[in-house]
């Protein structure tokens, strides 16, 4: 496992270019020397007394959105004196003092075991720490508390109501210290994520033992038979839609034959057949497209790419016949120069031509830049509309549109927003819901989830769906 999909894992919902990745070269002090990519911490001070104290702070705060964070400092050497500090402090603490003798600052000192929680005193907690061992500082933002570890081994809590947006710190004090940190990049001695595990656990049964209907188990039985079925109903999956119904005796808000055919234009989109699954809706829904003229543009701006597609659709994008040429008319040049060859050389070539590329139809490229060019003489405002028949206009500009930048308009895939949004459209027509409740109640929650991140609660990155949910709402292909 590479230390980005180590960091992605443990902290899935927090971008790695904010994580505390490194100690900071600018926020230290001057008796600090760093070294391995700024992950070793030498003293260099004199470390007389505690005025030679030294500290470095990393270059983030911790976000609240990891929910739990963890780093790990291996002493390589504990000096003179072994007068080392691990732990956290916030942007303002003097850095001319070991973590924990400052406000907002807080740790877990080498030489005598004790915890220092913004004050000179410190408090009995562990046992020292010298030459080769690893100490581990764990944040918990659900919780408010920090703890400690020694070579894999949980020290118990150290501090209580802890702030938030507090640093890694680590500080040194005697000559001849010297520490490396492991923010993620390598694997921990302690195991994290069995402890991120029980947080999530825990956090889970809490959630569930405020269900709403919890002492009517059949009201909330039905409730979610319901959002299953409509789910299956929105989609189009008669057969499934109806043994759902069979056996939870719910009944069709939608007549089956106006299902099927939802479902049929849908897979007209999905196979890249847009003119006819137009055709179909105008039959079906005559007021449809006219009433919505912006989601017939997107749905023309989509049949344009499939004819760009389709020209190429003979196998080999190489031939010289690209589009780009054809534009340019070196069609015509080409045609004249077969025009001279002889019969005995045509007639050879047919009958190797099983192995010859197909040669696009100039009529059909004629008839793909007539309706460009319509296309192009729309009115349109919306900004969104404009970029993408630019991004589809592109694609004449490339031999081989498939391997260019723009080749991912031409995937399959592109297809399903399309498809979503003209079902969704055809649900609004018969007073349905756009989107089915189940994805509207999956889709509330992870925005209530984010605004828990955006707001500092620590417990919102435990709090998400994708771990209960193990299956995709996605329909299928």
């Amino acid at each position: 496992m590479t230390s980005e999909d180590r960091i992605s894992r443990l902290y899935p919902h927090v971008q790695e270019s904010v994580l505390p990745r490194a100690w900071s070269s600018k926020d230290r002090w001057q008796f600090i020397k760093l070294s391995r990519s700024n992950l070793r911490v030498h003293y260099n001070g004199q470390g007389k007394n505690h005025r030679d104290a030294a500290s470095v702070r990393a270059t983030h705060p911790i976000p609240a959105a990891c929910g739990i964070y963890y780093f790990e400092v291996k002493i390589i050497s504990k000096g003179k004196n072994g007068y080392m500090g691990i732990g956290l402090a916030d942007a303002k603490v003097n850095m001319n003092r070991l973590p924990g003798w400052e406000n907002n600052s807080y740790g877990y000192h080498g030489d005598d075991g004790n915890s220092f929680c913004s004050s000179g005193s410190g408090k009995k907690y562990g046992p020292t720490f010298t030459t080769g061992d690893v100490i581990g500082c764990c944040v918990n933002m659900i919780d408010n508390s920090v703890f400690y570890t020694k070579n894999g081994m949980n020290l118990g809590t150290a501090f209580q109501k802890v702030p938030q947006n507090l640093y890694p710190t680590v500080g040194l004090q005697s000559p001849g210290e010297i520490a490396d940190a492991n923010f993620g990049d390598r694997p921990f001695m302690f195991d994290i994520e069995g402890y991120m595990l029980e947080w999530r656990t825990k956090l889970k049964d809490q959630i569930e033992t405020h269900i709403p209907f919890r002492h009517q188990e059949s009201e909330l039985d039905l409730t979610l038979k319901k959002l299953v079925f409509s789910y299956l109903i929105h989609h189009g999956y008669c057969g499934a839609a109806e043994s759902f119904a069979k056996t939870t005796n719910l009944y069709f808000f939608e007549d089956i034959p106006s299902i099927q055919n939802r479902q049929k234009v849908q897979k007209l989109i999905m196979n890249g057949q847009i003119s006819e699954a137009v055709i179909l809706v105008q039959q079906l829904y005559p007021d449809l497209l006219t009433s919505k003229p912006e989601l017939l543009f997107k749905l023309q701006i989509r049949s344009f790419i499939e004819m760009i597609g389709n020209i190429g659709a003979g196998g080999n994008h190489n031939h010289p016949y690209s589009i780009a040429r054809l534009i340019n008319g070196k069609e015509q040049e080409k045609e004249k120069e077969e025009d001279t060859m002889d019969v005995d050389q045509k007639s050879d070539e047919t009958q190797e031509g099983s192995d010859q590329p197909h040669t696009p139809n100039r009529r059909i490229l004629e008839q793909l830049l007539q309706f460009g060019r319509e296309l192009n003489s729309r009115n349109i405002q919306n900004d969104e509309l404009k970029k993408q028949l630019k991004d589809a206009f592109s694609l004449l500009a490339y031999k081989d549109p498939r391997m260019s930048q723009m080749g991912y308009l031409m995937e399959p895939s592109q297809r399903e927003q399309l498809s979503a949004d003209l079902n969704s459209a055809m649900l609004e027509s018969h007073g349905l819901p756009r989107q089915p409740p189940l994805e509207l109640a999956i889709s509330q929650t992870k925005n209530c989830v984010v605004k828990m991140l955006e707001s500092g609660l620590g417990s919102g990155a435990y709090s998400g769906l994708e771990k209960q949910i193990k299956c995709s709402l996605k329909p299928p292909q």
